[in-house]
């Protein structure tokens, strides 16, 4: 038998709540500082979409939108406000199911997702009735500015991995997902290699990036816990860096679509 290497997960706390315009990559390199540990080369921060969106100001009042047709049809067969729904249509491509209490859309990203990933819960706006917060603009961007400065701090390559909770066609509950991602093997190609009988992989390729933010989420928590980032160490995997965006499927090879 051989040991793999060990994975290592430090939650980083005290950051304080995020507002529109805070300097995020200064509060999570504190952060890291005063949890005592020492970024090492090929580490991963895997941080929370929801800090990520406050600090791109991406906070919008319900109160203040003014719903479509289309937003007020969609509301009478999920019960939602006409005026998120709205949103969920700015922020979206093709709704794709729509029943009571539910909708589920394929964003401007790609992402298929319930509501857009618009969140009202633990969102506080300045002066707003009822603010909602949306995705970043561009998830992959954000983590590679938030990579180029805390390179810069600590003198070691470390990978950033902006995650959201999703849940899955096939399973009940959320996981963490990487919709953001700069400096890590976003989706691992193993096609071509072989398996421990020497049998060809045909259709093999691993979701790293999704399985580092799910393993980040393990002890940032999902609710009130307040720890929104995480350094993990990971075993060092020799393959090409890719952005989030190479793990969204195609539409033509959705089947379900």
């Amino acid at each position: 038998m051989t040991s793999s290497p060990a994975l290592s997960v430090w939650p980083l706390h005290g950051i304080p709540r995020v507002k529109p315009s805070d300097d995020l990559a200064a509060l999570l390199i504190d952060s890291i500082e005063r949890s005592g540990v020492r970024p090492a080369a090929g580490d991963i921060l895997v941080v929370a979409q929801k800090i990520v969106s406050k600090a791109e100001g991406r906070i919008f009042d319900v109160a203040r939108v003014e719903p479509s047709p289309r937003a007020r049809e969609l509301a009478g067969i999920t019960g939602k406000d006409p005026r998120l729904l709205e949103l969920v249509l700015s922020e979206s491509t093709e709704v794709l199911r729509a029943k009571k209490n539910v909708i589920v859309v394929a964003h401007r990203l790609g992402l298929v997702m319930a509501n857009a990933g618009i969140d009202q819960s633990n969102v506080e706006g300045d002066g707003m009735a009822e603010p909602a917060l949306l995705l970043p603009v561009d998830p992959d961007a954000s983590a590679a500015r938030l990579k180029a400065k805390l390179d810069a701090r600590f003198g070691v390559p470390i990978g950033v991995v902006i995650s959201d909770s999703i849940g899955r066609a096939w399973r009940l509950g959320t996981t963490g997902t990487a919709i953001g991602a700069a400096g890590v093997p976003s989706l691992i190609d193993q096609r071509g290699e072989t398996d421990m009988n020497g049998r060809v992989l045909m259709v093999t390729e691993t979701a790293f990036a999704d399985s580092v933010a799910t393993a980040a989420v393990l002890v940032m928590g999902e609710a009130a816990e307040g720890t929104p980032a995480a350094l993990v160490r990971v075993p060092v995997r020799a393959a090409p860096e890719k952005p989030a965006s190479a793990l969204v499927r195609a539409k033509g090879e959705d089947m379900f679509r």
